[in-house]
């Protein structure tokens, strides 16, 4: 519908995956799933429920009667027993134990924890993807000089494979951060209206042991090992805090990647990807601009922003539980999903088809590449019976004067200014022979591959990283 506003993240970014995940039948099927394995529990404990109820609730678990929910909640203004009725409808027998005992939250929020489990298990996949084109490019061009910036002044040589690690060790600290994440969400089980699992305590005749086995139950159903150890009525919110952090951090260092693709795409000497027939500007022709890395930022910028929901909700939860939590919940969580999706689906596009214009990069260490020499030259002239100190007052005037040619336009030639001082004792092609850019990159390469030997186990078994964008 046209006239309806749609999240760009649904219609533009995010993958079928993670709409899927995060959509209405994903979710209410997990409740119907929840009121399954609770009925199988409370049998299984001794509870007067039968195998053919439960048969029943599983025989329907995905034929929701979407419109018979909306006319109930319409009637009584709750969700959660617009669909007990509607899973009623479905399994007539076992209409009558759905919910036994539960409140709305054991389906509400131990849904979300599956759905966000899920969602981070599918991100970490997505970012071994990324991690893995990177580390292509990094070997690639682990040997490849080019000049390294601090405060984006020109510094020493690096290699361009030497750089992407730099990108490469921010996600791999993310990668940490997500399986820390995954493993320690427990989940919350059935645990009543205040966390304190008293209707079970009637139910089970004051068996704790019943209860806790309940939960263990209800735990491995869905594959968690654990429940937390005390609960008001809801899940700690502070878990809502932990998982967006971590997407928050994934935005970060593709934000710090995209933005140094951004700078040096600028420099001509490293470009993203572009498809043959892609328009950068409608006026000017001619442009090619980073339109994908730039993407990379706006989405970035709007998930670390998002982030910030979760600790200010978690911060104002009162007591055993409070209901402004959940209109916050309902789209902070599912839009940092999904664009977190949406941002590493970016990222491996981009990665997968990175543009190393040599020849540029070349001609700009070669530019520089007589002032990142110096140091050499002077170890070089002292050698030859030089003064350490007047050497280096050479080079500093020379160079200063050279600097200030080049930021007029006019042509320099620091080799030839120097070799004019005999105090080197070095003509120019002497010192031309100093000029090897691969003498200046310390130990890139080594350090490149050292580092891909130690992710490599991490990478073994992932697969292609190619994505095609739509738009």
């Amino acid at each position: 519908m046209k006239n309806v506003y749609e999240s760009p993240l649904s219609s533009r970014y995010a993958s079928p995956y993670m709409l899927g995940l995060f959509s209405a039948d994903t979710r209410y099927r997990t409740w119907r799933r929840l009121w399954v394995e609770l009925a199988r529990a409370e049998h299984d404990l001794g509870l007067p429920i039968t195998g053919e109820q439960i048969a029943d609730l599983e025989a329907h678990v995905n034929d929701i009667d979407y419109e018979a929910v909306a006319a109930r909640e319409k009637e009584v203004r709750h969700d959660v027993m617009a669909h007990v009725y509607a899973y009623g409808l479905a399994a007539p027998s076992a209409a009558g134990i759905i919910h036994l005992g539960a409140t709305s939250c054991y389906v509400t929020d131990n849904a979300d924890l599956v759905i966000y489990r899920d969602g981070l298990r599918y991100l970490r996949g997505e970012l071994l993807k990324a991690m893995k084109n990177l580390a292509a490019f990094a070997d690639a061009y682990k040997a490849t000089p080019t000049l390294g910036y601090t405060h984006y002044q020109p510094a020493q040589l690096v290699t361009v494979g030497k750089r992407a690690t730099l990108w490469l060790q921010d996600f791999l600290a993310d990668l940490e951060e997500l399986d820390f994440v995954i493993d320690r969400i427990p989940f919350l089980g059935c645990r009543g209206t205040t966390g304190t699992e008293a209707s079970f305590m009637e139910l089970f005749d004051g068996d704790g042991e019943k209860i806790d086995e309940m939960n263990r139950k209800l735990s491995r159903a869905f594959g968690f090992s654990r429940c937390y150890s005390v609960s008001g009525q809801t899940y700690p919110r502070k878990t809502d805090s932990r998982i967006l952090n971590v997407l928050s951090a994934i935005a970060q260092s593709a934000y710090r990647m995209a933005n140094d693709i951004r700078l040096l795409q600028h420099d001509r000497q490293v470009e993203e990807p572009f498809e043959k027939n892609q328009i950068g500007s409608s006026a000017m022709a001619y442009k090619r601009n980073p339109m994908r890395c730039e993407r990379i930022c706006s989405l970035a910028r709007y998930l670390m922003a998002d982030a910030l929901n979760a600790p200010m909700t978690a911060s104002v939860q009162w007591l055993e539980r409070t209901l402004d939590d959940s209109a916050n919940r309902r789209i902070s969580l599912p839009e940092g999903f999904l664009c977190a999706d949406a941002i590493l689906r970016i990222v491996q596009n981009v990665t997968d088809g990175l543009c190393v214009n040599e020849k540029i990069i070349d001609r700009t260490v070669r530019e520089y590449l007589p002032f990142i020499a110096t140091e050499n030259l002077m170890m070089e002239g002292v050698r030859r019976g030089g003064n350490r100190q007047e050497l280096h007052e050479i080079v500093r005037s020379c160079s200063m004067e050279a600097t200030a040619r080049m930021k007029n336009g006019e042509p320099c030639d620091l080799l030839s200014s120097l070799a004019e001082h005999s105090e080197f004792g070095m003509s120019k092609a002497e010192m031309e022979a100093i000029l090897e850019p691969s003498r200046y990159v310390g130990r890139c390469p080594e350090q490149v591959s050292r580092f891909l030997a130690e992710i490599a186990p991490l990478l073994a078994n992932v697969g292609e990283g190619k994505v095609e964008l739509s738009i």
